[in-house]
């Protein structure tokens, strides 16, 4: 065969390979992007759709602790009122009024009452988003380390603490590998992740083989990440359900303790400091005892709701707080979720209405 033939022959063998390999290329290249399309609008759609229920829990939480600030403030001014109501009395019959309420409880009244006066001043008052959120969080599991560890809980409110809340909520600092204070209001504990840099950094490759590989890797990624925000919505739909309890209970209650015990008080008080010396009757005395008595009764109820921790703290052996680096750790789930103290709140809610309807109601 003549030399030009051959030439000619093998130049045509291999501008068809070389074609076949342009169309292979192509193709993959043309699979790899329409996996890694249709990945990112899976993605992208459910995230839309996690996005809404996490931004109604948040609502649903702010809107907590709002009331739960609102009635930790309350109780102080009630505390304040009582002491020197009570201080009038001991000086008009010259003795000691002894309340019959325990001391454990009056103490435990004081302490939400310190927590929520000192919180709204360096937290609320500064304006940091999510503040009375955190609140709702986190004041439960600051009652239980200050009873369980004995830190005062001055050391654990304020600034500092929301700071905390929000690592510890978010699923550790962003150098441990969490979502840190950024990631805190989703209270999921940085169950979900998403391949936020895969999808933004995708490209062609050179190479169509490894293009493709790409587009599956980012696929797999986005399919676990739905998986985790299935997991966390599912999460969010429980907890919704108990920060609606723990809010309409608390709501209930509330009107009671302000137009039954607070606003009577208040009067009481405008009425026996306007006198000469803050002289008080003998029935006054004895009006003013029962709303202070049945006041702070009922201010104990609410403070045990409040107190319960949302979430489960991890404890020691000895089931003291564990504390790390000034955060409360929280338990979590093998999604990385945040444990739900369901026994507790379904017991403290039981215990409170109880309670209210025996006593209150």
């Amino acid at each position: 065969m003549p030399i030009p033939l051959i030439i000619l022959g093998g130049a045509a063998i291999a501008t068809a390979l070389g074609g076949k390999k342009a169309y292979d290329g192509y193709q993959k290249k043309s699979e790899a992007e329409d996996v890694h399309n249709r990945a990112e609008s899976r993605y992208k759609n459910r995230k839309e759709i996690f996005d809404k229920a996490n931004e109604i829990s948040s609502v649903k939480l702010e809107k907590l602790g709002k009331k739960e600030l609102q009635i930790g403030s309350e109780f102080k001014e009630f505390h304040l009122l009582a002491k020197e109501l009570l201080k009038a009395i001991s000086k008009a019959n010259h003795q000691e009024i002894e309340l019959k309420i325990p001391e454990h409880k009056l103490n435990s009244i004081e302490r939400l009452a310190i927590s929520a006066t000192e919180y709204l001043s360096t937290v609320v008052g500064a304006g940091a988003s999510g503040a009375a959120a955190g609140f709702a969080v986190y004041s439960g599991v600051m009652a239980f380390a200050a009873a369980s560890t004995g830190t005062p809980i001055a050391a654990l409110s304020g600034a500092a603490a929301y700071n905390a809340t929000m690592a510890a909520i978010g699923g550790g600092s962003l150098a441990a590998g969490g979502w840190g204070m950024a990631g805190g209001a989703m209270v999921l504990g940085g169950a979900v992740v998403a391949p936020l840099i895969l999808i933004a950094g995708w490209a062609y490759n050179s190479h169509a083989t490894k293009a493709l590989e790409n587009a599956k890797e980012v696929s797999r990624q986005i399919n676990d990440a739905i998986d985790k925000m299935d997991k966390a919505e599912a999460h969010l739909n429980r907890v919704n359900k108990y920060v609606d309890s723990i809010y309409q209970s608390l709501e209930r209650m509330h009107g009671t303790f302000t137009t039954r015990y607070l606003d009577p008080l208040k009067a009481m008080h405008a009425r026996v400091m306007a006198r000469h010396a803050g002289n008080i009757t003998e029935q006054e005395s004895d009006e003013c005892v029962a709303l202070i008595q049945n006041g702070y009764m009922l201010a104990a109820i609410m403070t045990s709701i409040i107190t319960t921790p949302l979430f489960e703290p991890v404890t020691d052996v000895k089931s003291k707080a564990v504390i790390e680096e000034g955060v409360i750790q929280l338990k979590t789930d093998e999604n990385g979720i945040n444990v739900l103290n369901t026994a507790a709140l379904d017991k403290a809610l039981r215990d409170a209405d109880a309670d209210f309807s025996g006593k209150f109601a």
